[in-house]
């Protein structure tokens, strides 16, 4: 090979090399079209098989502003957990905010042999589960270790991954459980606990971060 041959394969090389280099970032970022940053920062995650990890705001944080309302964050959330459920709303001043409820289960209501015992649904913004003869889990195990959550978008990336969701995927969701207001008065306020049941118990949860796994 004569030093021309030599010095065009070396720049074919890098050619090659520059457009495998460019087509593994844009792989990073549609990977990481989920999250929303840096107006919506991430909380403290929550370790692989831990029940939703919530931890506090920490100072300076403001409220995220949106058109529809003003969101004060009530704590930070990070969940890894099943989808038992979603429904879709479009009416209401709710639905401008959040258009997916999300019912959760996680740690053995993530369980096949779990789920296969319970029948699942979702209305008017609420989830309910019952069984046939005997519950496959405490009654209280199930109330503690499922939810139904209250999705709200932090992006368009974010609701576009939402949108994607389906009943049986896994998913990680970070963000901020959050009280919901708007100039007239009108409040929506997220549960900060996972042990309520009945009006109050969802979560109103701010959606930074939604990957399905």
């Amino acid at each position: 090979m004569n030093l021309r041959d030599f010095l065009i394969g070396c720049a074919l090389l890098g050619a090659l090399g520059w457009w495998i280099s460019s087509a593994g970032s844009r792989g990073e970022e549609v990977a990481d079209a989920a999250v929303a940053r840096p107006g919506c920062p991430l909380p403290p995650a929550v370790a692989s098989g831990e029940p939703p990890l919530q931890s506090d705001v920490p100072g300076g944080l403001s409220p995220f502003v949106l058109d529809a309302a003003s969101l004060r964050p009530l704590a930070g959330f990070s969940i890894e957990a099943r989808v038992l459920s979603r429904e879709d709303y479009r009416i209401g001043r709710e639905a401008d905010l959040s258009p997916t409820d999300l019912a959760l289960g996680w740690q053995r209501m993530a369980e096949d042999g779990v789920l296969s015992g319970l029948e699942v649904s979702q209305s008017s913004r609420w989830y309910r589960y019952r069984w046939r003869d005997q519950p496959p889990l405490p009654p209280r195990e199930i109330a503690r270790s499922s939810a139904n959550m209250h999705m709200i978008p932090a992006s368009a990336a974010v609701a576009e991954a939402l949108a994607g969701v389906e009943q049986g995927d896994e998913v990680r969701i970070d963000g901020w459980l959050v009280e919901a207001s708007t100039t007239d008065g009108w409040r929506w306020r997220s549960s900060t606990t996972r042990t309520d049941t009945g009006g109050g118990s969802c979560e109103v949860v701010y959606v930074c971060s939604l990957q399905r796994r």
